[in-house]
């Protein structure tokens, strides 16, 4: 297996025509890696860059983890057919790859009785794409089954096949299957220009120039400034603050399923979600923004959350906060993703991808490597992908402190370094000697959850941080 990865210096030293792509994805996040890994089925010289240092760390590092059926979409949305298909796919591929999921389901709870009205027109939207299992049960029902919903509750409508996932597992399996298949990852790769000519692009980049013959931009909140160098005012990225509340492991039993709101004019509002991690998320918040970098929680924010929280499951508010974090989404304006060719330009944009991105992913491969056949690519036949298997991060499944066979075979799995988390010395061991190894000690916590837990990293801090500086080069 020959992997090419890398996070610095020229990207093609001799230069040449041999330094020419097939095609280039703009953008590591699980969008972007998911079109490379679809690219990686075929026999293309193929990259995958990135500004940032690791796989999935703008958006997809800080969203809801929630696998969605798509039963609230647009009805013959784009949007709606690709998280339809999307689910059933990336819920394959979780099992085959050992991606955490829960089907926990949901339960959108009203609470007035306009919000109990609305919910047979929710239940018929959900029919209309496609989604049929969705039923509406009353007061009874539902306190019986969220014990400790807060006062008022009416009614809900059940969404059983909702799922909780690992939102930082999903884009390194795509990208580490990519990069195994062939895919050259490029990091620390921002794109400061573009040109075009009758033969593709070349990417001026702050690690030198790159050619391609096709060109993916699923740069995310970054999409519209990309589409701007190819010379298009389609759309603007507008990015839309989400900030959450981590409640501790304690606060696990209080919630059964994901309990979501009536969506109303002001947007889907603030939901209560498991995790598979064993925590409880609390929010987002929806906050209309022009700073593409304003990723920090504000004590406004954590207020409107706990207040909302009150009403939806008031003992929440006396568990312990583990953490508190705020993710970006790339809102435009239009209620649909705004995934376009350009024949003429042999491009494809892959914009305004909202919180629905990580369910829909790996159909937007498939729709992106579509679209790049229309616009003159000639994949070739395909081919399978290596095998992989993930680290298993979910709460539910056997962690390696608990698997005793492992342990037996090597007991660097049964020596703990994070005691929140129960992350081994073999976890960190593996995470840092991995196909796409972290850069950073939050790269690590993405592939292992060291210093995610209800001490945040203040007893086993400096132990995992001793471990990165030691295999860094």
């Amino acid at each position: 297996m020959t992997v090419t990865l890398t996070t610095a210096g020229p990207l093609h030293p001799d230069g040449g025509a041999e330094g020419t792509y097939d095609v280039t994805v703009v953008g590591a996040g699980v969008v972007g890696a998911a079109v490379a890994r679809e690219l990686a089925r075929h026999r293309l010289r193929t990259a995958l860059i990135d500004a940032a240092d690791d796989i999935g760390d703008g958006t997809s590092k800080a969203n809801t983890a929630i696998l969605h059926t798509g039963f609230d979409a647009v009805p013959g949305s784009l949007e709606a057919r690709l998280v339809r298909e999307g689910r059933d796919l990336l819920a394959a591929y979780a099992t085959e790859t050992g991606i955490p999921v829960e089907r926990v389901g949901a339960l959108l709870v009203a609470w007035d009785e306009d919000q109990l009205a609305a919910l047979p027109g929710l239940r018929d939207k959900a029919a209309r794409n496609g989604y049929h299992a969705s039923r509406i049960i009353d007061a009874e029902e539902l306190r019986a089954r969220e014990p400790h919903l807060g006062p008022g509750a009416l009614g809900a409508l059940d969404v059983p096949d909702e799922s909780i996932i690992c939102p930082w597992t999903t884009p390194l399996a795509f990208a580490t299957q990519a990069v195994r298949a062939g895919v050259h990852l490029h990091l620390n790769c921002r794109v400061l220009d573009i040109t075009t000519d009758a033969g593709g692009h070349t990417l001026t980049t702050s690690r030198g120039p790159l050619r391609t013959r096709f060109l993916v931009n699923a740069a995310g909140l970054h999409a519209d400034e990309v589409d701007r160098l190819l010379g298009h005012d389609v759309f603007t990225v507008t990015p839309r603050r989400g900030q959450l509340v981590v409640l501790d492991k304690l606060a696990r039993p209080l919630v059964s399923h994901i309990l979501l709101p009536v969506p109303g004019p002001a947007g889907k509002g603030v939901l209560v979600a498991p995790t598979v991690f064993g925590n409880v998320l609390l929010g987002p918040t929806a906050e209309e923004l022009d700073d593409k970098t304003a990723t920090g929680s504000t004590a406004d924010g954590i207020r409107f959350l706990r207040e909302k929280g009150r009403r939806i499951v008031p003992a929440l508010l006396d568990e312990e906060v583990t953490a508190v974090y705020a993710g970006l989404r790339a809102a435009t304006g239009q209620e649909d993703y705004r995934i376009q060719e350009y024949p003429g330009l042999r491009y494809v944009a892959v914009g305004g991808i909202r919180s629905t991105g990580l369910t829909a992913s790996m159909a937007i491969g498939r729709h992106v490597m579509e679209l790049l056949t229309a616009v003159g690519l000639d994949p070739g036949e395909p081919h399978d992908l290596p095998p992989l298997t993930m680290p298993g991060l979910g709460e539910a499944f056997t962690r390696p402190y608990r698997d005793a066979a492992l342990i037996a075979g090597d007991p660097a799995y049964g020596t703990l370094v994070c005691h929140c988390e129960q992350v081994s010395l073999g976890e960190i061991r593996d995470a840092l000697a991995s196909t796409i190894p972290p850069h950073s000690p939050d790269g690590l916590r993405r592939r292992t959850r060291a210093r995610g837990g209800r001490c945040q990293g203040f007893y086993c801090g400096a132990a995992v941080r001793a471990l990165f500086e030691e295999e860094r080069p």
